[in-house]
């Protein structure tokens, strides 16, 4: 009997250690993804893998609460940006131009401060626009820590760029829809600011990138998010040239001439040295057709 029952025991350990869900164990290079719920700032996705761990010195995963970045510790700028948008995130805060480093990055690392731009001809660049943090103070104040700033050429930032956001906010999102907004850039041949073409500032402590890209993802409000981002959800995808001698501060819509798919994005992003996967919590069929878009 009781040897009946201790090879019953082993036979039922081996059948469930044969069954049991198989988890990779490979360290930092495939990591768990965490569960997400609606509205997380990257529900589509994360397009980098980036992780909340030191070690990814250059695809440092990090959530302010009003947005979530990739930051790249090596480049002393994000890799990208993400952030849900929606007509509660906009309300009457003012601006608060509070420009400051964010002291909370691992120590070992240098944290880019308010002056790390002056002098250089590029603008501190918002990723996440403080005009689409506007509901409350500490909202619009979480926008101008450093961390989401990359060096900009003045005439895109103030020019197309700004355009391209006001776009986003009154015409694709308004009061009716939701969105998932990326931002960000790729290349290291420089840009071109006021000041001539560099490819680093702050005594080579910034990297300025060649070209600045965002993605949007749009669908009307409401519930299981994940759900109803599929096929019939309207898609922009712009890639600019960071060169302050291809615009105007006068002309908002040049941005509509930069437009592209979200797959040739990823193709130019990629041979640039910054592989990018949008939309991988996607399931891959509605991907596949949310990449092929163009907007109109």
């Amino acid at each position: 009997m009781r040897k009946n029952l201790l090879l019953s025991l082993f036979f039922s350990l081996v059948f469930l250690t044969a069954c049991k869900k198989d988890v990779p164990d490979n360290g930092n290079t495939n990591p768990p993804v965490p569960t997400l719920t609606d509205n997380d700032h990257i529900l589509p996705g994360n397009p980098t893998n980036a992780q909340t761990n030191a070690s990814y010195t250059t695809n440092y995963l990090k959530d302010y609460g009003y947005y979530k970045i990739s930051y790249n510790s090596a480049m002393g700028t994000p890799n990208w940006v993400a952030w849900h948008l929606q007509s509660e995130d906009l309300g009457s805060a003012p601006r608060q131009d509070d420009f400051r480093s964010d002291n909370t990055l691992p120590s070992a690392w240098y944290r880019v401060v308010s002056t790390s731009y002056s002098g250089s001809g590029f603008d501190r660049g918002h990723n996440c626009p403080s005009a689409d943090r506007t509901s409350t103070i500490a909202a619009n104040s979480s926008t101008f820590y450093m961390t989401n700033m990359i060096p900009q050429a003045p005439t895109l930032n103030q020019g197309p760029w700004a355009g391209l956001e006001d776009h986003i906010r009154a015409n694709m999102v308004g009061t009716s829809n939701e969105a998932w907004i990326y931002m960000g850039n790729y290349g290291n041949a420089g840009g071109v600011g006021s000041n001539g073409q560099f490819s680093v500032i702050d005594n080579g402590k910034v990297r300025v990138p060649s070209k600045v890209w965002k993605v949007v993802v749009v669908i009307p409000k409401g519930n299981s998010d994940i759900s109803r981002l599929d096929r019939n959800a309207t898609v922009l995808c712009v890639s600019m040239p960071n060169d302050n001698r291809l615009y105007t501060t006068g002309n908002k819509t040049a941005w509509r001439n930069y437009i592209i798919s979200v797959s040739t994005l990823e193709i130019e992003s990629t041979s640039n040295g910054t592989a990018l996967s949008l939309f991988s919590n996607i399931p891959e069929a509605e991907r596949t057709v949310l990449k092929s878009k163009i907007y109109q």
